[in-house]
């Protein structure tokens, strides 16, 4: 049975080359191929220089010569031109590879947009794990405590755990012996409300609040534990927004872990929570988007 690729999305712009540096890293530790593939834009043939001299040649491709020549000999790899929206040709190519790789913005996005319209669309509908490479320095405020040493990042929402978020976040940590720290929050303070009349519902405990949290994260942890017994998890139980937790923590990780959403059944189509999002908009880190397992969807 052969295993299956890591691709690296590439457009020839410093953001697809820090991705590809990643994807380059990724399929080592993994043991897997590397495929590199440029997608190019149906928008950029009809431009009246290039409706005059005919369709590209299939054979012809500057940006992967340009990949080619930056990888050199670090790894073989298979160079793939594909020709489309780049939108809606890269989210499908999740369903023939195990992880996919690519920049925050590319040569066709807007300086001020954080993400670009063709990272959403991966994230969002990728059959695979998508990572999105974000450029350097972005800034993000103190996070968690987080001791020396390689970590990765994951949310856990203990109302709605992600077996397959925790699963992808333990074996990368496994592959890159790093801490994985684990971050769940919950919402305080909580909101009550009563009508006229009605008796006020008694006061709730923020520490028992806290500590049930805790429990509940470290049940759903325990299985992966075990599966991973060279990994140590340290869960980070706080009160407030997931969001905040998840990219304040992204300083200095070597990657941030979370889930997609489910589809819900008046939303049928693929879609994003807004922690993952925001996420995704902010972090300083590379982001791990990883899709529900087959079935609850």
């Amino acid at each position: 049975m052969s295993t299956l690729p890591v691709i690296a999305a590439v457009d020839g712009s410093d953001d697809s080359l820090r991705a590809l540096d990643w994807a380059l890293d990724a399929a080592r530790r993994r043991e897997a191929p590397l495929r590199v593939v440029h997608v190019r834009q149906y928008a950029a043939w009809t431009q009246p220089d290039v409706l005059a001299a005919g369709p590209p040649d299939p054979d012809v491709d500057p940006v992967l010569d340009q990949v080619r020549a930056y990888v050199a000999d670090r790894t073989p790899a298979e160079y793939v031109a594909l020709e489309g929206a780049a939108s809606a040709v890269l989210p499908e190519l999740g369903s023939a590879a195990q992880l996919l790789v690519l920049g925050s913005r590319g040569r066709g996005g807007f300086a001020s947009l954080l993400l670009g319209s063709n990272g959403m669309a991966a994230a969002r509908d990728a059959e695979c794990p998508v990572v999105v490479v974000p450029r350097p320095g972005r800034e993000v405020h103190d996070g968690a405590p987080a001791g020396p040493g390689p970590r990765v990042v994951v949310g856990l929402h203990v109302d709605s755990p992600d077996e397959a978020t925790l699963a992808f976040a333990f074996t990368e940590a496994a592959l890159r012996g790093a801490r994985l720290q684990v971050i769940a929050a919950y919402p305080w303070p909580l909101q009550t409300w009563a009508t006229p009349g009605e008796l006020v519902p008694p006061v709730i405990d923020q520490d028992a609040v806290e500590n049930e949290t805790r429990v509940l994260a470290e049940g759903f942890l325990a299985p992966h534990r075990k599966r991973h017994p060279d990994v140590h998890a340290e869960p980070y139980v706080a009160p407030g927004d997931a969001a905040g937790h998840l990219v304040a923590s992204s300083q200095d990780a070597e990657l941030v872990v979370v889930g997609r959403h489910r589809r819900r059944l008046l939303a049928p189509a693929r879609m994003m929570g807004s922690v993952t999002q925001a996420v995704l908009l902010h972090a300083a880190s590379p982001i791990a988007v990883v899709p529900p397992t087959p079935g609850e969807e």
